[in-house]
């Protein structure tokens, strides 16, 4: 059994249109290709690579084109779907937030700043008494209403709110006397 096999014969360019003349058609008709490509939506950082990909076009179908007709609705033709191809492209190719997710971790400037503050926090600590150290932590660090603290440590809450009065300044002035003496070797 024969096979049929289509074969695309490049038609020779008509006498009038010499191969050379492609090159100075495209420069005579640049403008109107740049000012179809910025109506068609192209922004000016793409339109000269745009512009580009339309000269390909004509330059590959030159041989085939019929030179004694404008070749401007043809040239808007070409630029229409080379920017539809462009939009298409971009629209897959463009890079999602999701897909590159932004680093979360402190940067190691703020990571040792963190940690001098929890050894000054700590050391300040040690320097509060006990039974109000407690009620501060549980408090202002653990996120304990003052009722909670009361059933827990079996005191009023007025006990709660002296104690926790009494231990917030005692740690403000043990870090205010930490600053002012250095950090310790």
């Amino acid at each position: 059994m024969a096979s049929l096999r289509l074969v695309r014969l490049a038609s020779p360019a008509p006498a009038s249109a010499p191969p050379g003349d492609c090159l100075e058609t495209f420069d005579r008709e640049l403008d109107y290709v740049f000012g179809a490509l910025q109506r068609l939506g192209a922004r000016p950082s793409d339109a000269e690579d745009l512009l580009q990909e339309v000269f390909v076009v004509l330059h590959r179908n030159w041989p085939t084109l019929d030179t004694t007709r404008s070749l401007r609705p043809w040239l808007f033709g070409v630029a229409f779907r080379v920017v539809r191809t462009h939009r298409r492209r971009g629209a897959r190719e463009a890079p999602h937030a999701e897909l590159d997710p932004a680093d979360g971790s402190p940067t190691p400037e703020a990571w040792l700043q963190g940690q001098e503050s929890l050894a000054l926090l700590s050391a300040a600590l040690q320097q509060v008494p006990a039974s109000r150290r407690s009620v501060v932590v549980k408090h202002d660090l653990d996120g304990l209403d003052v009722v909670d603290i009361a059933r827990e440590l079996s005191i009023t809450k007025f006990g709660v709110y002296a104690r926790l009065y009494k231990g917030r300044k005692e740690l403000a002035s043990a870090v205010r006397r930490l600053q002012r003496e250095g950090p310790r070797r």
